[in-house]
């Protein structure tokens, strides 16, 4: 059994489906009373020998170029799995749904899966603003809601939603890392701010203000649907910020990156892990300059000298164990475009699910799965501690820093610490993640 993915939806169900959920007052797998919690003890999707998950992402729209690749990935670690048996006999059915980034599409093919597919967990919903409109839906339905491909803080909620599990490093710790480590290393410097307007530039900005004040000379945001960056970065250049720290998707970072150059400004550029991916910013940076007076220039010349916060092994260092697994993995299973950081994402969040299925054990239901996440001591592939036990939900917690260079390499110029998402301190970790013939992810 291979992964599927559904790259068209399957019709219009969002008006018969928003007035049955009405009249049931949102009735389906794991149905209860309204004064109860939801039912765990229930294994939609679980057969004996197959397990079916869910996903939306966006496969089409404007986060398709720097998102599309995650699932990609996550459906060669699956295709991997099940070639080797599955997990305790069943094999993994990957459901991929294209939301095309629209959170009124994301209500519509969630529901599909959870109706009609009868997912028994959905892994690794993307988006901050797509996810958010589901998270409630899904944790009232008692759907365990495993990893969304977002930041967001809302992920780490335990009292309003307690079957939500967050993956990714919060953007707001990630954002503590960044400022204290531009205070330490460019100290005087002028620092200015550009970020996505919504949860990652508020979220972004509440970490980066612990550490930067005085420095910050400017703040400018972009709205996801307009590419135009020529005002933002104007006065990024006007206001003399020598730091721009980018918390930005791919897309926008390359667009900032060209639009910079194009006007002799030349700031450190620090960059999210969201819109750190090198191999894709190169596809990115290729595609927009054609047709342009940037057209020819090699796409690492925009590149060059960044700085990249991450928490996940990189494409571009082969050395280290997951990140070859993952390649030579990817050569196997994978759909034949090249490698990249989101395909390693998406690798990596499946390997995870996978151990916890493994957790799980053999009698599968929901409340098994959640059991697990709880009780789950995370040996990697991320190379940072991550918690998804107690009242933290709340992934990855950390990152390290590296600088990219032309002709793509990467060097790691501050080791993984830790943070929360307050005012606590920020402190070095030593963490070495299992490798992966130690790992155990399949039977």
């Amino acid at each position: 059994m291979r992964t599927t993915t559904n790259t068209a939806r399957r019709g219009p169900l969002a008006a018969l489906l928003a007035l049955a959920l009405a009249a049931t007052g949102c009735t389906g797998a794991g149905e209860v009373a309204e004064t109860d919690g939801p039912d765990l003890s229930v294994s939609p999707g679980v057969t004996d020998d197959a397990v079916v998950i869910g996903t939306h992402q966006p496969l089409t729209g404007p986060a398709a170029a720097g998102y599309m690749s995650i699932s990609r990935g996550a459906a060669a670690v699956f295709d991997h799995v099940n070639e080797q048996g599955g997990i305790h006999g069943r094999l993994i059915d990957y459901r991929v749904e294209d939301d095309g980034y629209d959170p009124a599409r994301t209500i519509d093919v969630t529901r599909e899966l959870v109706i009609e597919d009868e997912i028994f967990a959905m892994f690794g919903g993307l988006g901050t603003p797509t996810h958010g409109g589901v998270i409630d839906y899904l944790n009232d339905e008692g759907v365990p809601d495993v990893f969304p491909a977002s930041g967001a803080l809302a992920w780490n909620n335990t009292e309003e939603h307690p079957l939500t599990y967050g993956w990714q490093v919060d953007y707001t710790k990630e954002a503590k890392i960044q400022g204290q480590y531009i205070v330490e290393n460019f100290p005087g410097q002028d620092v200015g701010y550009l970020f996505q307007n919504d949860d990652v530039g508020e979220d972004s900005q509440e970490g980066l203000d612990q550490y930067l004040t005085d420095e910050v000379v400017t703040r400018q945001h972009y709205e996801s649907e307009v590419t135009d960056l020529s005002a933002q970065v104007a006065e990024l250049k006007r206001s003399g910020a020598e730091v721009v720290v980018c918390s930005c998707i791919p897309a926008f970072v390359a667009l900032a990156m060209l639009e910079a150059a194009s006007t002799g400004y030349d700031p450190q550029w620090v960059v999210s892990s969201i819109g750190g991916d090198t191999a894709t910013l190169q596809g990115l940076l290729s595609a927009f300059t054609e047709d342009t007076d940037a057209e020819g220039v090699p796409a690492d010349t925009f590149l060059d000298g960044m700085l990249i916060t991450s928490y996940m092994p990189r494409v571009e260092d082969p050395d280290d164990e997951w990140a070859a697994f993952f390649i030579d993995l990817y050569e196997e299973y994978g759909e034949g475009d090249p490698m990249t950081n989101t395909h390693i994402f998406g690798m990596t969040q499946a390997v995870m699910f996978a151990q916890v299925l493994m957790s799980a054990g053999p009698e599968l239901d929901r409340q098994a799965l959640v059991d697990a996440l709880e009780e789950q001591e995370w040996q990697g592939p991320g190379s940072v501690p991550f918690s998804s036990s107690g009242g933290d939900h709340g992934g990855h917690q950390g990152a390290y820093v590296v600088q990219y260079r032309e002709g793509g390499a990467v060097e790691m110029i501050q080791g993984p610490r830790v943070t929360d998402r307050d005012g606590g301190p920020i402190e070095e970790v030593d963490f070495t993640p299992l490798s992966p013939q130690e790992l155990v992810f399949h039977d």
